[in-house]
């Protein structure tokens, strides 16, 4: 057994974040902590991913399912025919294949742990 403290987790910077169509607060950012790492569950892999105000991933697809938990803040998650106001408490479910986005407001930061497939993959 394991327990964590978030608050405790080394952040690392992600490498690309995308602004919320409108966005004219210059750049944005994103940073991951590792939950569950490849290679340390043979089930799940899990992060927090928080998002600067105005962040969002951009559209991109999947390969498993994938299940966002809404730790701090509001923002979006979106496919290609909805678009929904995520907070503090809201799980998301997205369907293997979905095209889709999500991150913050153009207001507030966000922060969600993720749960995936060890070994799957995204693609913009």
């Amino acid at each position: 057994m394991r327990v964590l403290k978030i608050s405790e987790l080394k952040q690392s910077l992600m490498d690309t974040a995308t602004p919320i169509d409108g966005w004219t607060g210059g750049p944005v950012s994103r940073t991951r902590q590792a939950l569950i790492g490849d290679g340390q569950s043979d089930n799940f892999r899990s992060n927090v991913v928080n998002f600067g105000v105005g962040c969002t991933t951009g559209w991109h697809v999947h390969d498993c399912d994938q299940l966002l938990v809404v730790t701090a803040g509001k923002g979006f998650a979106a496919t290609e025919t909805e678009r929904r106001e995520i907070a503090v408490g809201d799980i998301v479910h997205i369907k293997s294949g979905e095209r889709h986005w999500h991150g913050a407001s153009a207001t507030t930061p966000l922060s969600h742990i993720t749960v995936t497939v060890p070994g799957s993959t995204s693609k913009h």
